[in-house]
C-alpha cells in the first residue's frame, strides 16, 4: 500500500484507528490530505459492516483525521471522528498500537503482514532514528 522508495523523514506521531470504535462513517477518509485511509469492507464488528483503516506507512502525521488543527489560543477543538476512533500515537509505539487496535476476531491475524508488520517496521525505524 505504501509508496515505493525510502521515506526521507518519519513523523513524530501517526494516526491509528481503533476498529472497535469505528462506525465506518468515512469522516476521517474525507479529510485526509494524503489518502492513506481506506474503508475495510465486508467484515462485521457487532452490527457494523465496515470500518476505516490507516496505512501508517503513508501517514504524514498531520492530525487532520483526529482533529482540525486550530490556533494555540483557541480553547475549542474541532474533532473529526464523532466516536473518538482515531488517535495520534508516537511513531515508536505504532507497532504495538496497531497490533492492539481491534476488529473482528481473526482480522489482525489474517492480515498481519499487510497491517501490523509495516507498523512494526516503522516503529523500529523511529527508534533507530531517536538513538542517532
Amino acid at each position: 500500500m505504501a509508496k515505493s522508495g525510502a521515506r526521507k523523514k518519519l513523523p513524530k506521531e501517526v494516526a491509528v484507528i481503533n476498529a472497535d470504535n469505528c462506525t465506518g462513517c468515512e469522516s476521517c477518509l474525507e479529510v485526509c490530505p494524503v489518502d492513506c485511509i481506506v474503508k475495510v469492507p465486508g467484515e462485521t464488528i457487532g452490527v457494523l459492516q465496515s470500518w476505516c483503516e490507516i496505512d501508517v506507512e503513508r501517514c504524514v502525521g498531520c492530525e487532520v483525521c483526529v482533529h482540525i488543527p486550530g490556533k494555540k489560543t483557541d480553547p475549542y477543538e474541532l474533532t473529526v471522528c464523532p466516536w473518538d476512533a482515531s488517535e495520534m500515537v508516537p511513531t515508536v509505539l505504532v507497532g504495538e498500537t496497531v497490533a492492539a487496535k481491534g476488529g473482528p476476531p481473526g482480522y489482525l491475524h489474517d492480515n498481519w503482514e499487510r497491517v501490523v508488520e509495516p507498523a512494526i517496521r516503522m516503529a523500529q525505524m523511529a527508534a533507530e532514528q531517536a538513538k542517532a
